[in-house]
């Protein structure tokens, strides 16, 4: 088949899902992908993308077909060097990734959760009653920031010192996954030195006795892991557990202040909180976007998919299609929401999403107690990022119970 019938074939779109106009706001564009078919060649990168739930579930379960190991961004690890080791969970296929992520699974284990909940509702009870107590605060640096970036570093058994180091290198993490545009460039601003700053906190002479970090470097002990592999996982913990929790708690922030209705739903009946926050994963999904790599040919809905091509999944997009989902643009703490896209699913679905519930309900179960309405007092701002969305500041007003 020529190159001209290939594209008369297949739906192509001229978007950008990377440019400032996509990421401040990406919903009509989600909406057109969807509509122009099960994938979509986006011309401008010369990759695919699917924006339908069924296909980015199907892709997300389908790792045989649909690779980690070339790279979950737009660059091809066989192709170019990534600016980092690649990450032995993130972006590993089996047989590595089932190694790692047995070790993971254990470490963060229904019971070692238990065991977590104490200190993350005694933080959350601090710190909320101190906003209810100052009224106004910005919800970015003065909750969504400062609450995981106390609670998990200490649970992963950090030291204080140079925390301030973890939103940076978040965000040089989660732009890396892009194309080099200006997010990526100002992301890596600063790269070596915070780069440094996180490989010497992933050794086991950093971490302190009793967290999660050192119950990594057990696994070495016990002949599971190397020493290198450890350490890689330890900083694993570190670039996928802060960055995606801070943005999810200022899009639920955010969400239940644009929505007055379904906060009153949620004081009303405190039971709906865990339910809540699927909620606003769906709905405002704080990652966005993952990439797989085909190992083959592939037939998507009728459209042939070469071996070796970059996909674009968008998570957010598969998360409002109406084909799953009844009045998908609705905000409603009573959806059952489960089986959204926002922490993947299959094998690779996020290692640390119970951690993330468990830091989110702790804040909303205070809130609901102390907290009769969520205003905002400004226009909030968007934080834009290749991949994650959520704000850089959101003014709010607490008016207490």
């Amino acid at each position: 088949m020529t190159s001209d019938q290939a594209t008369l074939t297949r739906p192509v779109s001229s978007i950008d899902p990377f440019s400032d106009d996509f990421l401040a706001d990406p919903y009509p564009h989600h909406h057109a992908l969807r509509e122009a078919g099960p994938a979509v060649w986006l011309e401008r990168y010369g990759i695919w993308a699917m924006a339908r739930h069924e296909q980015v579930r199907d892709a997300l379960t389908d790792w045989q077909t649909y690779c980690s190991g070339a790279g979950v961004g737009l660059s091809d690890f066989r192709k170019e060097p990534p600016w980092r080791p690649p990450s032995i969970i993130l972006e590993a296929d089996p047989p590595l990734h089932t190694k790692t992520r047995a070790v993971l699974n254990r470490i963060l284990s229904p019971g070692a959760i238990k065991v977590l909940r104490e200190t993350f509702d005694r933080e959350a009870e601090t710190l909320v009653a101190r906003l209810v107590e100052r009224r106004e605060f910005d919800g970015v640096a003065d909750l969504a920031e400062p609450y995981p970036l106390k609670v998990f570093p200490d649970a992963v058994g950090l030291s204080a010192d140079g925390r301030e180091n973890l939103l940076p290198y978040g965000n040089m993490v989660f732009n890396s996954f892009g194309p080099r545009n200006d997010l990526f460039n100002r992301a890596m601003a600063n790269a070596g030195p915070v780069r440094d700053w996180i490989m010497s906190k992933c050794s086991r002479v950093a971490l302190a006795p009793d967290g999660l970090g050192m119950q990594i470097f057990h696994a070495v002990d016990s002949g599971e892991l190397t020493e290198d592999e450890a350490g890689m996982l330890v900083r694993s913990f570190l670039s996928a557990g802060i960055d995606t929790t801070v943005y999810g708690l200022g899009n639920t922030l955010y969400c239940l202040a644009r929505h007055p209705r379904q906060w009153a739903n949620l004081r009303e009946n405190p039971a709906l909180i865990r339910g809540a926050f699927e909620e606003v994963l769906r709905f405002e999904a704080p990652v966005q976007t993952f990439f797989r790599t085909t190992t083959r040919d592939v037939d998507v809905g009728g459209i042939r998919l070469g071996d070796g091509e970059k996909v674009l999944l968008f998570l957010a997009a598969a998360n409002r299609d109406p084909r799953r989902w009844e009045n998908a643009d609705r905000f409603d703490v009573t959806r059952r929401a489960t089986g959204h896209m926002t922490f993947g699913t299959g094998i690779h679905g996020c290692v640390g999403q119970a951690v993330a519930r468990l830091e989110v309900e702790a804040i909303l179960s205070q809130l609901v107690k102390r907290v009769a309405a969520i205003e905002m007092t400004g226009e909030p701002q968007r934080r834009l990022n290749n991949t994650l969305r959520g704000f850089d500041h959101l003014p709010l007003r607490f008016v207490p119970a």
